[in-house]
């Protein structure tokens, strides 16, 4: 799994073209402000293991990035250009999910863009250091 993290002042999406047949539609966009965006691409070899031991991975790197960066917000971007190797949609989606749901046990407030969309991006992210942390988990 390949994860690119930024922490971001502000950021927002306006679904542009959908991209995956069996995805739900969606017509409207969002905005988000102070928040840790992860841009993830899970991997052929990541369904070689259970999906709870990648989402563990996971969301452990998503909370340390949050905590180095002074925020409980995390939105969660799935990205398949980090790497050639993909995994299933069904895969990735779990990943996702389960993602989601830890995070917000442990009392973060979560988001997901649209599964299977390509978005129109604003991204407003300071530089600085941690606030952009590329990872191989």
């Amino acid at each position: 799994m390949k994860v690119l993290v930024m922490y971001i002042k502000e950021f927002s999406y306006q679904p542009a073209t959908k991209n995956l047949d069996l995805a739900e539609e969606v017509t409207g966009g969002a905005k988000f402000e102070e928040a840790i965006l992860a841009f993830i691409q899970a991997e052929e070899k990541d369904e070689e293991k259970e999906v709870g031991s990648r989402e563990k991975k996971l969301v452990n790197h998503l909370k340390w990035t949050a905590r180095k960066n002074n925020t409980k917000r995390v939105i969660l971007h799935s990205f398949a250009h980090l790497s050639d190797s993909k995994a299933s949609v069904q895969f990735t989606q779990s990943l996702f999910d389960l993602a989601e749901q830890r995070l917000q046990n442990a009392g973060f407030e979560t988001a997901q863009t649209p599964f299977g969309y390509f978005l129109d991006l604003k991204i407003d992210a300071p530089g600085f250091s941690l606030a952009r942390i590329w990872a191989d988990l």
